[in-house]
């Protein structure tokens, strides 16, 4: 595999790093440490002060600020082809992004700008005999698929938020990073499409596996504790989930059954009540950020499982939550 070096495109919303950039600066720096070569990060805003400092705990050697393409957030197919003449001015062969909005859209645009390979969510990347493996998740997670990139062409990549962790390795040594800028070139070309509204999901309708916030209801739920949990995720605009054994008394869709069975989820707060914590369950929602549980049975399995737990009565505990919940959005008291 020839030597390339890999660039980091990071959004700094609110021109601060969040969890998806502060996963991706660790991404890139674990990737390099397996290609042995260089990497930077790429910038549409000069991070500043302890944003600054955020960069360098991640080992970052240098970021590239690509100035004025403010205009450009709105219309992808230009920034993509920017950013793809950016990657070939600086030698980059691997250029990360995250799999969001703004990831998947320019990707596809950066790649074909370059010639180069892409491969989305992907899950894992190792060397393996001088070349990179990639592995990502097909078909709802039910196909396991591994390509190989031998590094004859560049290299596009996108990586789901649930695969990045912004947790500091040992082996990472603090750096200092270099700062320059880059201006992109006038737009040479008519813009043939351009970014109008960004409607954002409605957490009622999400898909489960893209759901941030998840309420679930256990068999512990009764029919009017589970119309009481219905009306919560509404005033909360949170999303609702299921066990099987709420799904079979036909309660609600099995796009809403959380579990090995149906969703495997990963939301950064998982609220589980009445659910005793099956095995089935718990390999659902282990990779939430967050588990907390209410149940009745102080020995129920999802206890071992959770970051906090609550041994409560839902009967009482519901109809407080309800009404607080009520009170918050100016309903009844």
């Amino acid at each position: 595999m020839k030597s390339r070096t890999i660039l980091a495109i990071i959004d700094l919303p609110g021109g601060e790093t969040d969890e998806t950039g502060r996963g991706l600066l660790s991404y890139a720096s674990r990737l390099a440490r397996y290609m042995d070569t260089s990497w930077g990060a790429l910038t549409l805003t000069e991070p500043q002060g302890a944003t600054l400092g955020e960069f360098g705990a991640y080992g970052t050697p240098e970021i590239t600020v690509a100035t004025g393409c403010d205009e450009q957030l709105d219309t992808p197919e230009l920034l993509g082809k920017g950013l793809a003449r950016l990657a070939q001015e600086s030698g980059a062969g691997v250029i990360i992004l995250p799999h969001n909005d703004l990831g998947s859209t320019l990707a596809p645009v950066i790649a074909a700008s370059l010639g180069a390979a892409l491969q989305s969510e992907v899950i894992a990347a190792r060397m393996i005999d001088g070349a990179l493996h990639l592995s990502r998740r097909a078909l709802g997670g039910r196909v396991a698929e591994i390509r190989t990139w031998s590094g004859d062409c560049p290299l596009v990549i996108t990586v789901p938020l649930r695969s990045l962790s912004q947790v500091l390795l040992p082996s990472v040594q603090p750096s200092t990073p270099q700062i320059k800028s880059w201006q992109p070139p006038a737009p040479g070309e008519p813009v043939t499409s351009r970014v109008v509204e960004r409607i954002p999901p409605d957490p009622q309708t999400v898909d489960l596996t893209e759901a941030e916030v998840i309420f679930s209801a256990g068999k512990g739920c009764d029919k009017d504790t589970y119309d009481q949990l219905q009306e919560l995720c509404r005033l909360l605009n949170v999303s609702l989930g299921v066990t099987r054994p709420v799904y079979d008394l036909g309660w609600c869709g099995f796009e809403r059954m959380v579990g090995q069975t149906g969703r495997t989820v990963t939301p950064k707060f998982y609220l589980a009540l009445g659910i005793s914590g099956s095995m089935h369950h718990i390999g659902g929602i282990k990779d939430s950020r967050r588990i907390v549980s209410v149940n009745s049975d102080p020995k129920a399995p999802i206890f071992a499982n959770c970051d906090e737990g609550f041994v409560a009565d839902l009967r009482e505990v519901l109809p407080r939550l309800l009404q607080r919940a009520r009170q918050s959005a100016g309903g009844v008291k």
